[in-house]
This record gives C-alpha cells, structure tokens and sequence, in this order.
C-alpha cells in the first residue's frame, strides 16, 4: 500500500468524523485505533528507553503487569557516561531488533529531559544536566532504532523535571532558560534525527497543560524545528481532548471513548475547525501505515549478542571516581579479599517505574566470578529491604574483614529510594549500608566501594576509602561489566555526564524543588549543574566530565582555524592526544566555550563538543571539532532568536569541567546589530550568581513578566478535574476516597518493587484521570460537587 501524501490524503477524506476521531485516542493501552474498511492498521508501542517492555498477553493488559522476558540494557544515565554516541547507537539498534520481535511499532523512548536538580526520582532514565550531552545520545539512540526499522517517541516535551506533582504542577521558566536548557536537546534531536513522534509531558508550562499548548507543539516543534512526524500525549497527560487537537496533539494514550465524542461533537457545533482534525488524522494514518510496512513477521532477536553489549556498555559507563595507590585492578589470583554487600550477589540494575524490564539474562557480580572460577569470600554485609541495618550482618562483615587484605563494599540505592513517581528526599545511601562502610572503614584500611546508583549520592566516606567505581545502573549483564572493571579485563573510560554536590544546600535549583502544589519556580534560570557550580566557584564531589582511567592521557597542540571570526562562519578546532601509560584506553575529550565578557549574564563556560577517542599504549590521534554561531550564541528574547554579542570567546579543552587542560582565545564578530538584554538593574543576582543565596521575587519576575505564584494550599471551591487526592483531602469526601485509594494501591502493589510509585501515583494523580478509568462523568460531577460545597464545578 502507498503511503504517499496523496494518498493518506484521500484516506482522510474517507473516513467518518467518528473515525477521525477514534483515530485520535488509542485502542487499548498500548495499541493505536485501526479502521478496517480502509485498511489503516493499528500498531502498537512500548515502554523502551533501555529495553522492550511489551506487557504479556496473557497476563492483565495493565501498565505494572509482568512483560516478556527481555534484553535490560543500561539505564541512560550509564549510556551517556561512555561519552560515545556510537555506542547510544548500537545500543538502538539492538533495542530495535527486539521491538521486531516482538512485534513492536514504536518503541516509547528516548527520554531527554534536564536533570534539573539530582533529586528527581526519574534521573536514571535521562542522559545528562547537559543539553548537549542529552541531544546529542538522544539522537544517536533514534537514529539506532529508525535505521532498523522501528519507530521511536522522543519524550517528555517539555519541562518535566520532577516527579512530584509531574501530572499537574506548572513550571515556571522564563524563555531565554527554556529554550537554552530545557528544549536544546529536543531540538537538536529533532532536527538531526527526526524522530518518529513525539511524547508531550504532563506538566505545565507557564500555567498553560503542554498537551493544549499551541506554543509548544506547533509554534515551536513544527513551525520553528520543522518537525512533520506525529505527536502523542503521555499516558493520561490530556485534559481537554479538543484543545489538544487544536494545539497539535494528534495522539491521546491510552483510549479514551468520551474524548473522541468530545471531539466530534466540537467538530459538529464549529468550535474545532474539521481541516485541524484532518491534519492531525493524517499523521497517525502516516504513522499507522509506516509501523505497519516496517513489521517483520516471524522476526527473531539475538538475545546472546545483546546481553554482550551490555556487558560492554555498562564497563565503558562505569566511573571510577577514586583509585588511591592503584587499588584496582585487584590480581584475579589474589587472595584475601573480602566482597561485602548484598547488591554484589542481588543488583541493582535497572530503574524502577514505568520502564522496568523484565531481563532475559541476569548476573550478578558474584556469579560472575563463579562463572569465571575466581575464588572469593563473600559476605552480605547489610539487608535490602528498609534502611538495610541488620546488627547480626554487620558484626559478622567487621568481624571478617579484620583479617582481610583488601575489601570490596558494594552499595547503593534501593528501589525505595529513587524511581519513578517520586522524588528523592535527599542524597543519602542507607543508613544501613553508610553504617557498613563506616564500620569496616575503622578496622581496615585498604577499603574500596562500588556504587549501583541512578543519580548523585553524598559520599562522607569517600576520604577514609582507597577507591570509589560507581557503577551506575548497567543493565543486566552488571555484575559481568563489574567484573571486567575490577579484575582490570576492560579499562574504567566512563565519565560523569552530570555533577556530584557536596551537599542539597550547594545547589542553587534545589531551593525551588519540587515546591507545588501549584507551581515549581525555575528561579536558577540556565544555571543548571555545572553551568551554576561552575560559575558559582562551588566546590563540588565530583565535577561535570569527571572520570578516571588505568592509563594516562596528555593533551596537546591546540590549533584554531582562525583567531579573528564572523558569527557566520565556522571554526576549526584540532588538538591531540597521546595515552602516555602501559595500558589501552579510552578519552573522552570535551570542548567547552567561554564568552569573556557579556552584556546578558552568561555561565562561566558552556560544553558545545565532545569526543572519545581510543588508543593504544603511546598512541596519539587528532580530535578535530567544527563550532558554528551556535557555539558561541545566547537566545535573545528581544528578538526571539539565537544571537552572537561581538567580543572574545575562549575555547577550553578539557578532561572535565574542572580540569581544563588547554585553551585558546578568539574574537567573534556579529554581522546584525540587535539590542542585548541587559539585567543589572533588574535582575542583579544573576550577574553575581555565586554570592546570593536566593532569587529575589521581582527579579524572577522580570525575567519571566508573570507574577510569583503564592503556592498556597488549594481551597475548596477550586477543585476541578486536575484536582489531587492530595489537594481535596482537606474535605471529608476527599479524605475518604485517598484513604481508600491508598489501601487499595498498597493492596495490588504489596509484592511489587514498584510500590512507592504506585502509592504515590494514586494520591498525586489528577481527578481526570480516574475520570478516565472510570468513565463515569455522574461520578466525577458528585465528587467535584461534594468537595467544593455549594460552588459549580469547572
């Protein structure tokens, strides 16, 4: 069947309003409407950012059912600590060739957000605080899945950084940071590798529902960024179905039977224009009949071969953070050496939520070791379930490891204490395992800990440890990629895509996360992660790009094209690196670019390039970059567009943020002449970021011209369909139905490991979207009515 324009076109026109509109909602949970009669298919899509997690048949089509066995491969926070887009690429390919197999037409990933501040729950399933970073895998993981054939959904657009409230919180951002931090990355993943959809998140921005903002998904994503693919709601994200339509939206997930009569009946009164709704039908008719041409029967997956890269994705991600003395790698014939903690025998591999994936293969660290015929001692150290302190546990651990050579603690955070629907409440390990580490710490000297984390944790042991490999989440081939690093069979390269703080009180975005229960003020404006430490002069655990290796690396020969530029054209940036130790290796290479002087405050330096190059002992190669005006500009409000301020920039060549190894200076000359914003007067803060411990209201007002939200408690009379058990539990009703709600989670929840979410989904989820399960408007308006008193409903 053609899929020409033409041709969906004319499909269009055939079908009924009815059909155009049942087109616009899904099927069922995780598969699209099909019209038979003309034959548009349905296709269906899956939770995949690290993994196929297609729900099975023959259990309860319900989002925390149990799926197929599958491959888990590393988590995107451990994908973006390689530093390689090659291997984001290899790693789509794989996650492709399982969609096929099992017939999947879309898989529901890559997610691109901005680790805005390293207490969202959800971290682990987002590359970096980087923008670059973050669009730059999330293109090379599209560009993997598309190549082979298998649709991908470039999510959450945009502005959901938190999990608190995530389903109706407004952030509140001016544009300037919108557009340089928060959209960078999808942009830049749209223009390069045109993903097959778009997933719009469920938050707010600026008090307007991203599902119905015309701004975001028109004005922007295809007036701006000339995206024509189609664009979905997350799961229950829509509010009004006929505002989303008008905005763009031309997918609603799951289905939704009352919507679609909503939207034809809006079609029917003229309220929605029919030619909007016929655009919108095309693209899921396109996006139908593409996932449909692409299928591949009988389609079977190497299993095997993926599991390997895994195993070679998670080593390459890996960070050794600390190495005194050349404690690893440990002699795999060396005796007497302890492995304490029982994430070493039941990992950590993998985030909890939504993208859980049921793995094919997975070994653990000690049966790695067994397979490999490695003798070793072994205890658990601490237990998995709470805080982890077990008294008995911990007496045996110290007691052993008085005699021991070396020790190996493996530690870590627990599905209680990150995932997805909830936001950590602050950076530490368990307090059973820190009491582990602790205690073994006074009777051992020559102490190492392994971290299994999805985001950054307080370290208060890391000056009394002789190494630190933070191992992140590597998917399951995790315990084998340990091995590897440990046993020195592959060479540590990974380094950290985001910062370790000393402490919550050292981040500046921290002071206005999560906040609610209206709105969550992005006060810090761009400065984010590094781009605030950074310029701030803040002392940080572990900085941006950090990481260690076996071996050494030597910069040198920087080189510019030009020393006197135009905005408009490009410049070229070689240097080299020579791995001066006995071991091979692996570089990452990072350009980072500083305005030396500005009108409009700016951070001290920005990442615009990176590179990881691979050498032998005593191997040189040349790292070569192109920069363009985007290099070296800013987004100017006044006149809505990406602007160069004339004057000198320099290019910094680094190891890490923090450790810039060579630099050269350059002056670059704008060719139009556009007023820069200039803020000292206004907003002063921001040109003196490291010196103010809080944003003033008025500053933050001028920057964003909306007035701060009071964020005060919800009152009755002003529920609505977007109101929260949380927000109506202020009235008996209220109070009854989260109670009952709450029993009734941890009932269905008792054996999952995805409980906290599931709990705390229940009591932060919109009144619509019970709405939506129910699908009982009697209901709703009874409930609405109740809790309001003798108020109307909205």
């Amino acid at each position: 069947m053609s899929n020409d324009k033409q041709h969906i076109k004319q499909l269009v026109q055939e079908l009924t309003l009815e059909e155009k509109a049942a087109l616009g909602s899904g099927k069922s949970f995780w598969v699209s409407q099909e019209v038979d009669r003309l034959g548009i298919p349905s296709v269906m899509m899956t939770d995949g950012p690290h993994g196929i997690r297609k729900v099975d048949e023959t259990k309860k089509n319900n989002v925390m059912q149990e799926s197929h066995k599958a491959t888990c491969f590393p988590a995107a926070v451990t994908v973006a600590s390689t530093w390689s887009t090659a291997l984001a690429y290899e790693v789509g390919s794989a996650i492709a060739d399982e969609a096929k197999h099992f017939g999947v037409a879309t898989v529901l990933g890559p997610g691109v957000n901005i680790k805005r501040s390293p207490l969202c729950g959800r971290n682990f399933e987002y590359f970096s605080e980087d923008p670059v970073v973050s669009g730059h895998f999330g293109a090379a993981f599209v560009k993997g899945v598309q190549d082979n054939g298998v649709g991908t959904s470039l999510k959450h657009y945009c502005a959901n950084n938190q999990e608190h409230l995530r389903l109706t919180i407004s952030a509140e951002a001016d544009e300037r940071t919108m557009r340089e931090i928060y959209l960078a990355a999808f942009e830049y993943v749209i223009k390069k590798a045109k993903p097959t959809t778009v997933m719009c998140s469920y938050n707010r921005v600026n008090g307007v529902q991203i599902s119905a903002s015309k701004k975001y998904l028109t004005d922007i994503l295809r007036g701006e960024w000339g995206y024509d693919g189609l664009v979905m709601s997350d799961w229950g994200a829509v509010d009004e179905r006929t505002k989303a339509v008008e905005a763009g939206l031309d997918l609603q997930m799951p289905s939704s039977l009352s919507d679609n009569k909503l939207v034809v009946d809006a079609v029917k009164s003229g309220e929605l224009s029919d030619a909007i709704l016929d655009k919108n039908t095309e693209r899921v008719v396109k996006f139908a009949l593409d996932g449909k041409a692409n299928e591949v029967l009988d389609h079977k997956a190497d299993f095997d071969a993926h599991h390997a890269l895994v195993r070679k994705v998670a080593a390459e991600g890996a960070v050794l953070l600390k190495n005194e003395n050349a404690f690893f790698p440990l002699d795999k014939t060396e005796s007497d050496v302890l492995f304490l903690g029982a994430l070493a025998r039941t990992p950590r591999y993998q985030g909890t939520g939504s993208s859980k994936i049921n793995s094919y293969r997975l070994v653990s660290f000690t049966e790695s070791l067994d397979a490999q015929g490695i003798s070793y001692r072994y205890l658990d150290g601490y237990r998995l379930t709470g805080d982890g302190f077990s008294k008995r546990l911990l007496i045996e651990a110290r007691n052993a490891a008085k005699s021991a050579k070396k020790i190996v603690i493996f530690a870590g955070l627990t599905p209680k204490y990150e995932g997805e629907g909830f936001d950590r409440a602050h950076l530490n390990l368990p307090a059973g395992q820190l009491n582990l580490i602790n205690e073994i710490c006074k009777v051992n000297e020559n102490v190492a800990v392994v971290l299994s984390i999805g985001a950054p944790i307080k370290m208060p042991f890391a000056s009394n440890v002789k190494a630190i490999l933070n191992l992140y989440l590597g998917g399951e081939a995790c315990g084998e990629a340990a091995a590897d690093i440990i046993f020195g069979d592959a060479n540590p390269s990974g380094k950290l895509a985001e910062s370790f703080p000393l402490s919550l009180d050292d981040v500046l975005a921290n002071k206005y996360f999560p906040m609610g229960p209206r709105t969550v003020e992005y006060r810090e404006n761009i400065f984010v992660g590094y781009r605030y430490f950074d310029t701030a002069k803040k002392s940080v655990l572990f900085p941006f790009g950090y990481g260690l290796s076996y071996t050494e690396f030597i910069y040198s020969d920087l080189k510019l094209s030009g020393h006197e530029i135009n905005e408009d054209e490009p410049l070229h940036v070689s240097f080299r690196i020579t791995n001066t130790g006995n071991k091979a290796g692996a570089e990452a290479a990072q350009l980072y670019v500083a305005d030396k002087e500005s009108t409009i405050f700016r951070p001290e330096k920005e990442l615009k390039a990176f590179q990881k190059v691979y050498l032998a002992p005593n191997e040189s190669a040349t790292v070569e970059f192109v920069l363009n005006k985007r290099a070296f500009a800013y987004y100017n409000v006044n006149v809505s567009d990406w602007v160069v301020e004339s004057g000198e920039f320099t290019i910094l060549i680094g190891k890490s943020s923090r450790e810039i190894v060579l630099k050269e200076t350059l002056a670059v000359a704008a060719t139009k002449a556009v007023k820069h914003p200039n803020y000292r007067t206004s907003s002063p803060s921001y040109y003196k970021i490291g010196s103010v411990l809080a944003i003033p209201d008025g500053e933050f007002e001028k920057l964003t011209g909306r007035k701060v939200n009071p964020n005060q408690p919800y009152e009755r009379g002003e529920f609505d369909r977007n109101s929260t058990l949380d927000d109506i539990r202020i009235t008996p009703l209220g109070a009854l139905l989260r109670i009952g709600s709450i029993a009734v989670a941890k009932f269905i929840s008792r054996k999952s490991e995805n409980k906290d979410m599931i709990i705390n989904s229940v009591t932060t989820m919109p009144l619509r979207s019970a709405d939506m399960i129910m699908r009982n408007q009697k209901a709703m308006k009874f409930i609405l009515n109740s809790v309001n008193g003798t108020k109307k409903t909205k």
